[in-house]
Parts: structure tokens; C-alpha cells; sequence
């Protein structure tokens, strides 16, 4: 099961105020409620430390926030703190850290009140801090902007979501059900480096190895499950298909629920028996796997299932996909796969049915045939680089909708536009080494999911 992202927020102040005007404080109190409420309404876990002035609360702070295990350090500068205070602590403190750059008051203009001058100069503490923290090497992001009359804490909850998915990234476990697709080598990286330089562990398995989990799956998991889907797709496939593609499936969710695996992947040549308990191509339950959260990527490509699954639990409304056809007339890009697509990022109700399989002895499965919502989307790709690196590219674009030519209704679809030149576009892509599997992020998350990948260390690239 996926969660929110959890934060830490750090209200800074001053002793001096507190010694010399110890009723200010307490008129704080509302602004920072403001804060906690608006990070939480943005889909953030917010936990709030008493307000620090001196380093002993600065650590106590720390240490309630690594029990509580959040993912983001978020600084909130009240008023002035000195920064010496808290430097070194923040500097040394492994959690990624943000800085919140905002004040109680919208404007501050030649009529104000000097009496507001005491509620507002929170913005120079952030300066003193920001530049310790560089001078010391300390990497920090930050976002800017009133409370409550710009986007700041829309931007910081995208920040915790980046920091939770780094850290999903980091502690990946995944599966691979058959080898590799011969011969496929962009996303080819070896067990031992997915590890060491990721913290993605790897496990593989044949097909067939999936036999005693489906065995164990009951007629009433099968109807309850086939019901499911009569409610949430438009299902047009003949009974026996459906059965075997959901027998399956359960089958394969019971293996990667059994093993805490958050993203997995299956080579379709693998399923190879038309007879037996893997008789079939598990497509329909990668596709709901994906719903749950769960990380996958086609042909044995447990990179980019591990990038969706951090993406997915982070971000929500994401799936695997990848760019199939130039539209260079209509300056766009077509995005298919043979018959996995989170129902999600539908752009309607998906419609469940059967595709003709002649690639194996395997019986026909079922899929969903859907195209992505149209509206702002992140194009992602997790690109390896040389000498063991690896690259983010993140790609701003707009996703299309759904084909106005009936007959490409039957299969996965989906046009998006990136933000120039479709030849211009596809250049940049392939000089920064951009696979051919790609993760599909629907809303504007782009700035977010570029954080992701500076928290992740990597070279992040944004086309």
C-alpha cells in the first residue's frame, strides 16, 4: 500500500523576541496552522516541531522527525533565526531538506503598518541560512511565494512527493518474469549495478514458476474479481477469455504481494504454454497492478518498472508507455504498447477485451484498450549513462486525448505534444541517450519530477 508523503516542518524563530517580547510568538500560531493545513490539503503528511530557536531545540526537532520517518525536512522561517543555530545540524541531517520562502502578509507597500515589519522579515533568515548551507555544500531546494496568494505550497507538497519517490527508488524491489528481450539493449543494466547504484534489487523467475500461486487461486476470487472489472470497464470479450487473463492475473498478484515487490516486469515470450496453469499473458493484471501503485515496464525491463513504481506511489495517474510514431504534420508524438496501460490515466472508461496472440502458444488474453486523459503530462525516462550513471530526462508535455479514427479504438493509443519542434524534441531526446521505455505522468509536475531526480543524483535533463 502506497501513503502520502510525511514532512517534517521546522518553524524557526528567535530567543531575543522571546526574551524582550514574549507575547509576539504566539501571534504565529495562525500563520503556521495556515501552513500545516495547506501542505496537508495538497496530499502531504504534515509533522509540525515545537518552534525552534537554539540549537538544542534544532536537534530535539530532528530527532522527532527521523522517528517519525519523514521523507522532507521543510524549513519555515517565522522571523529571523540566525543561522549558526541551525546549520550545522541541517548540514550533517540526512533527509533531503526545503526551504519555505513565504510571509503572513500579501503586500508590503509604501502605506504599511511598521508593526508589521515584526510578522514579515522571516524572508532575510532564509537568505542567512541558504547561503551557510551552500558554503558548506549542503544541497537544499526552495520555493517562494505568499501563503495563501500563489503556489508555494502546491510546489513544496510537489517537493515532498519528489523526496518520496526518490526514496521509494532507492529501496526498489522488483521482479522479472522471464530473461530480457533478446537483443534489447537500451534498458539492459545488470542486477549487481541496479543495486549498488540504485538500491533496486532484482528477482527472476520463469512463467512457469507462477503455476503454484494461480493453483491457489478460488472460483470466488475469480467472480468477485471479474465483477470488479464488470463496474469499472466496459468489458466486450468472451467469458473464457476473461476468466483465464483474471485467473492469472490473482495469480501473479499473489506472487508479488508474497514477495513486497513495488514494481515488476514480464517478457510476453516467456508465457509460452497454452495449456496449464499459466496459459496466458497476465497483460489486464499489469495494467491493474499499476492502479495500485505498483511499478511495471514491459519486455523484462525492471529500470523503468522501478522508475513508474516510484513515480506511480509519489505521483499518482502514472503508467508505462512508449513513443511508437512521429506525427510530424501535427507536430505530436504517438504512444502504444501491445497491451499495458493504467486505467487511471484513462481518458475514459477503459474497454476490456480480447487480443489475438500469435506470438506463443499462448491463449489470447485480455487487455483494456484506453488512451491517456488529455491535458499537461511529464514524459519521464530513466536513461543509463556511462561508467554505470544514469540520466533523468523529463519532458513537459500536453497529452492529446484519444483517436478520432474509430479503428485505432481497439488497442492502446495516445498522441501528446512536447513543448517544441517534434524533430527538435526527438534530437535532444536521443543525445541524452532516452530509451525506448518511458513513464507517462499526467499533470503539471514537471518542476517536481525534475527535484526527483536531484534528489535521486542524477544528472537530470529537462527537454
Amino acid at each position: 500500500m502506497t501513503r502520502k508523503p510525511r514532512i517534517g516542518l521546522l518553524p524557526l524563530y528567535l530567543k531575543l523576541y522571546d526574551d524582550r517580547m514574549p507575547e509576539e510568538r504566539g501571534k504565529f500560531a495562525p500563520f503556521l496552522k495556515t501552513v500545516a493545513q495547506g501542505l496537508e490539503r495538497h496530499g502531504v503528511e504534515v509533522h509540525c516541531a515545537p518552534v525552534c530557536r537554539v540549537a538544542g531545540e534544532f536537534r530535539q526537532a530532528v530527532r522527532s522527525f527521523q522517528k517519525s520517518d519523514v521523507d522532507l525536512l521543510v524549513t519555515l522561517h517565522l522571523a529571523y533565526s540566525p543561522s549558526l543555530e541551525s546549520a550545522d545540524l541541517l548540514t550533517r541531517c540526512k533527509l533531503p531538506i526545503l526551504m519555505l520562502d513565504t510571509t503572513m502578509d500579501y503586500g508590503f507597500g509604501r502605506d504599511v503598518n511598521p508593526a508589521r515589519i515584526m510578522f514579515d522579515h522571516g524572508i532575510h533568515g532564509v537568505q542567512d541560512l541558504a547561503s551557510m548551507l551552500r558554503r558548506r555544500s549542503k544541497r537544499f531546494q526552495i520555493v517562494a511565494g505568499h501563503v495563501t496568494r500563489s503556489d508555494v505550497l502546491a510546489r513544496a507538497a510537489g517537493v515532498a512527493q519528489a523526496a518520496y519517490a526518490a526514496r521509494l527508488l532507492g529501496q526498489m524491489r522488483t521482479l522479472r518474469i522471464g530473461e530480457s528481450f533478446r537483443g534489447m539493449g537500451d534498458f539492459a543494466v545488470a542486477p549487481e549495478v541496479l543495486r549498488r547504484v540504485l538500491g533496486v534489487t532484482v528477482d527472476q523467475i520463469s512463467a512457469s514458476a507462477l503455476a503454484d500461486d494461480v493453483k491457489k487461486v478460488t472460483a470466488g476470487q475469480i467472480a468477485d474479481e471479474i465483477a470488479r472489472d464488470r463496474r469499472a470497464f466496459r468489458v466486450e470479450l468472451p467469458e473464457e477469455v476473461h476468466r483465464r487473463s483474471v485467473r492469472v492475473g490473482l495469480g501473479l498478484r499473489r506472487r508479488l504481494e508474497r514477495g513486497g515487490y513495488g514494481a515488476f516486469s514480464f517478457n510476453f515470450l516467456a508465457f509460452d504454454r497454452g495449456a496449464g496453469p499459466v496459459d496466458t499473458v497476465p497483460f489486464l493484471e499489469a495494467s491493474k497492478a499499476m492502479a495500485r501503485g505498483l511499478g511495471y515496464a514491459g519486455e523484462g525491463d525492471v529500470l523503468t518498472a522501478a522508475l513508474v513504481g516510484a513515480l506511480s506511489a509519489a505521483f499518482g495517474r502514472t503508467t508505462f508507455t512508449e513513443i511508437f510514431c512521429p506525427d510530424w504534420k501535427g507536430n505530436a508524438l504517438f504512444l502504444s504498447h501491445m497491451g499495458e496501460i493504467n486505467p487511471e490515466v484513462a481518458a475514459g472508461k477503459p474497454r476490456l477485451c480480447e487480443k489475438d496472440f500469435p506470438y506463443t502458444a499462448a491463449q489470447n488474453p485480455a487487455v483494456l484498450a484506453a488512451a491517456p486523459a488529455a491535458g499537461p503530462a511529464v514524459l519521464v525516462n530513466l536513461a543509463p549513462g556511462p561508467r554505470d550513471t544514469f540520466g533523468l530526462i523529463v519532458c513537459p508535455v500536453q497529452a492529446l486525448g484519444d483517436a478520432t479514427n474509430r479503428k485505432m479504438r481497439d488497442g492502446i493509443r495516445g498522441w501528446i505534444r512536447p513543448a517544441g519542434p517534434v524533430a527538435t524534441f526527438l534530437e535532444n531526446y536521443s543525445r541524452l541517450g532516452g530509451t525506448h521505455h518511458s513513464a507517462l505522468v499526467l499533470g503539471e509536475k514537471a518542476e517536481a519530477v525534475a527535484v526527483f531526480g536531484e534528489f535521486a543524483g542524477f544528472e537530470t535533463a529537462i527537454i
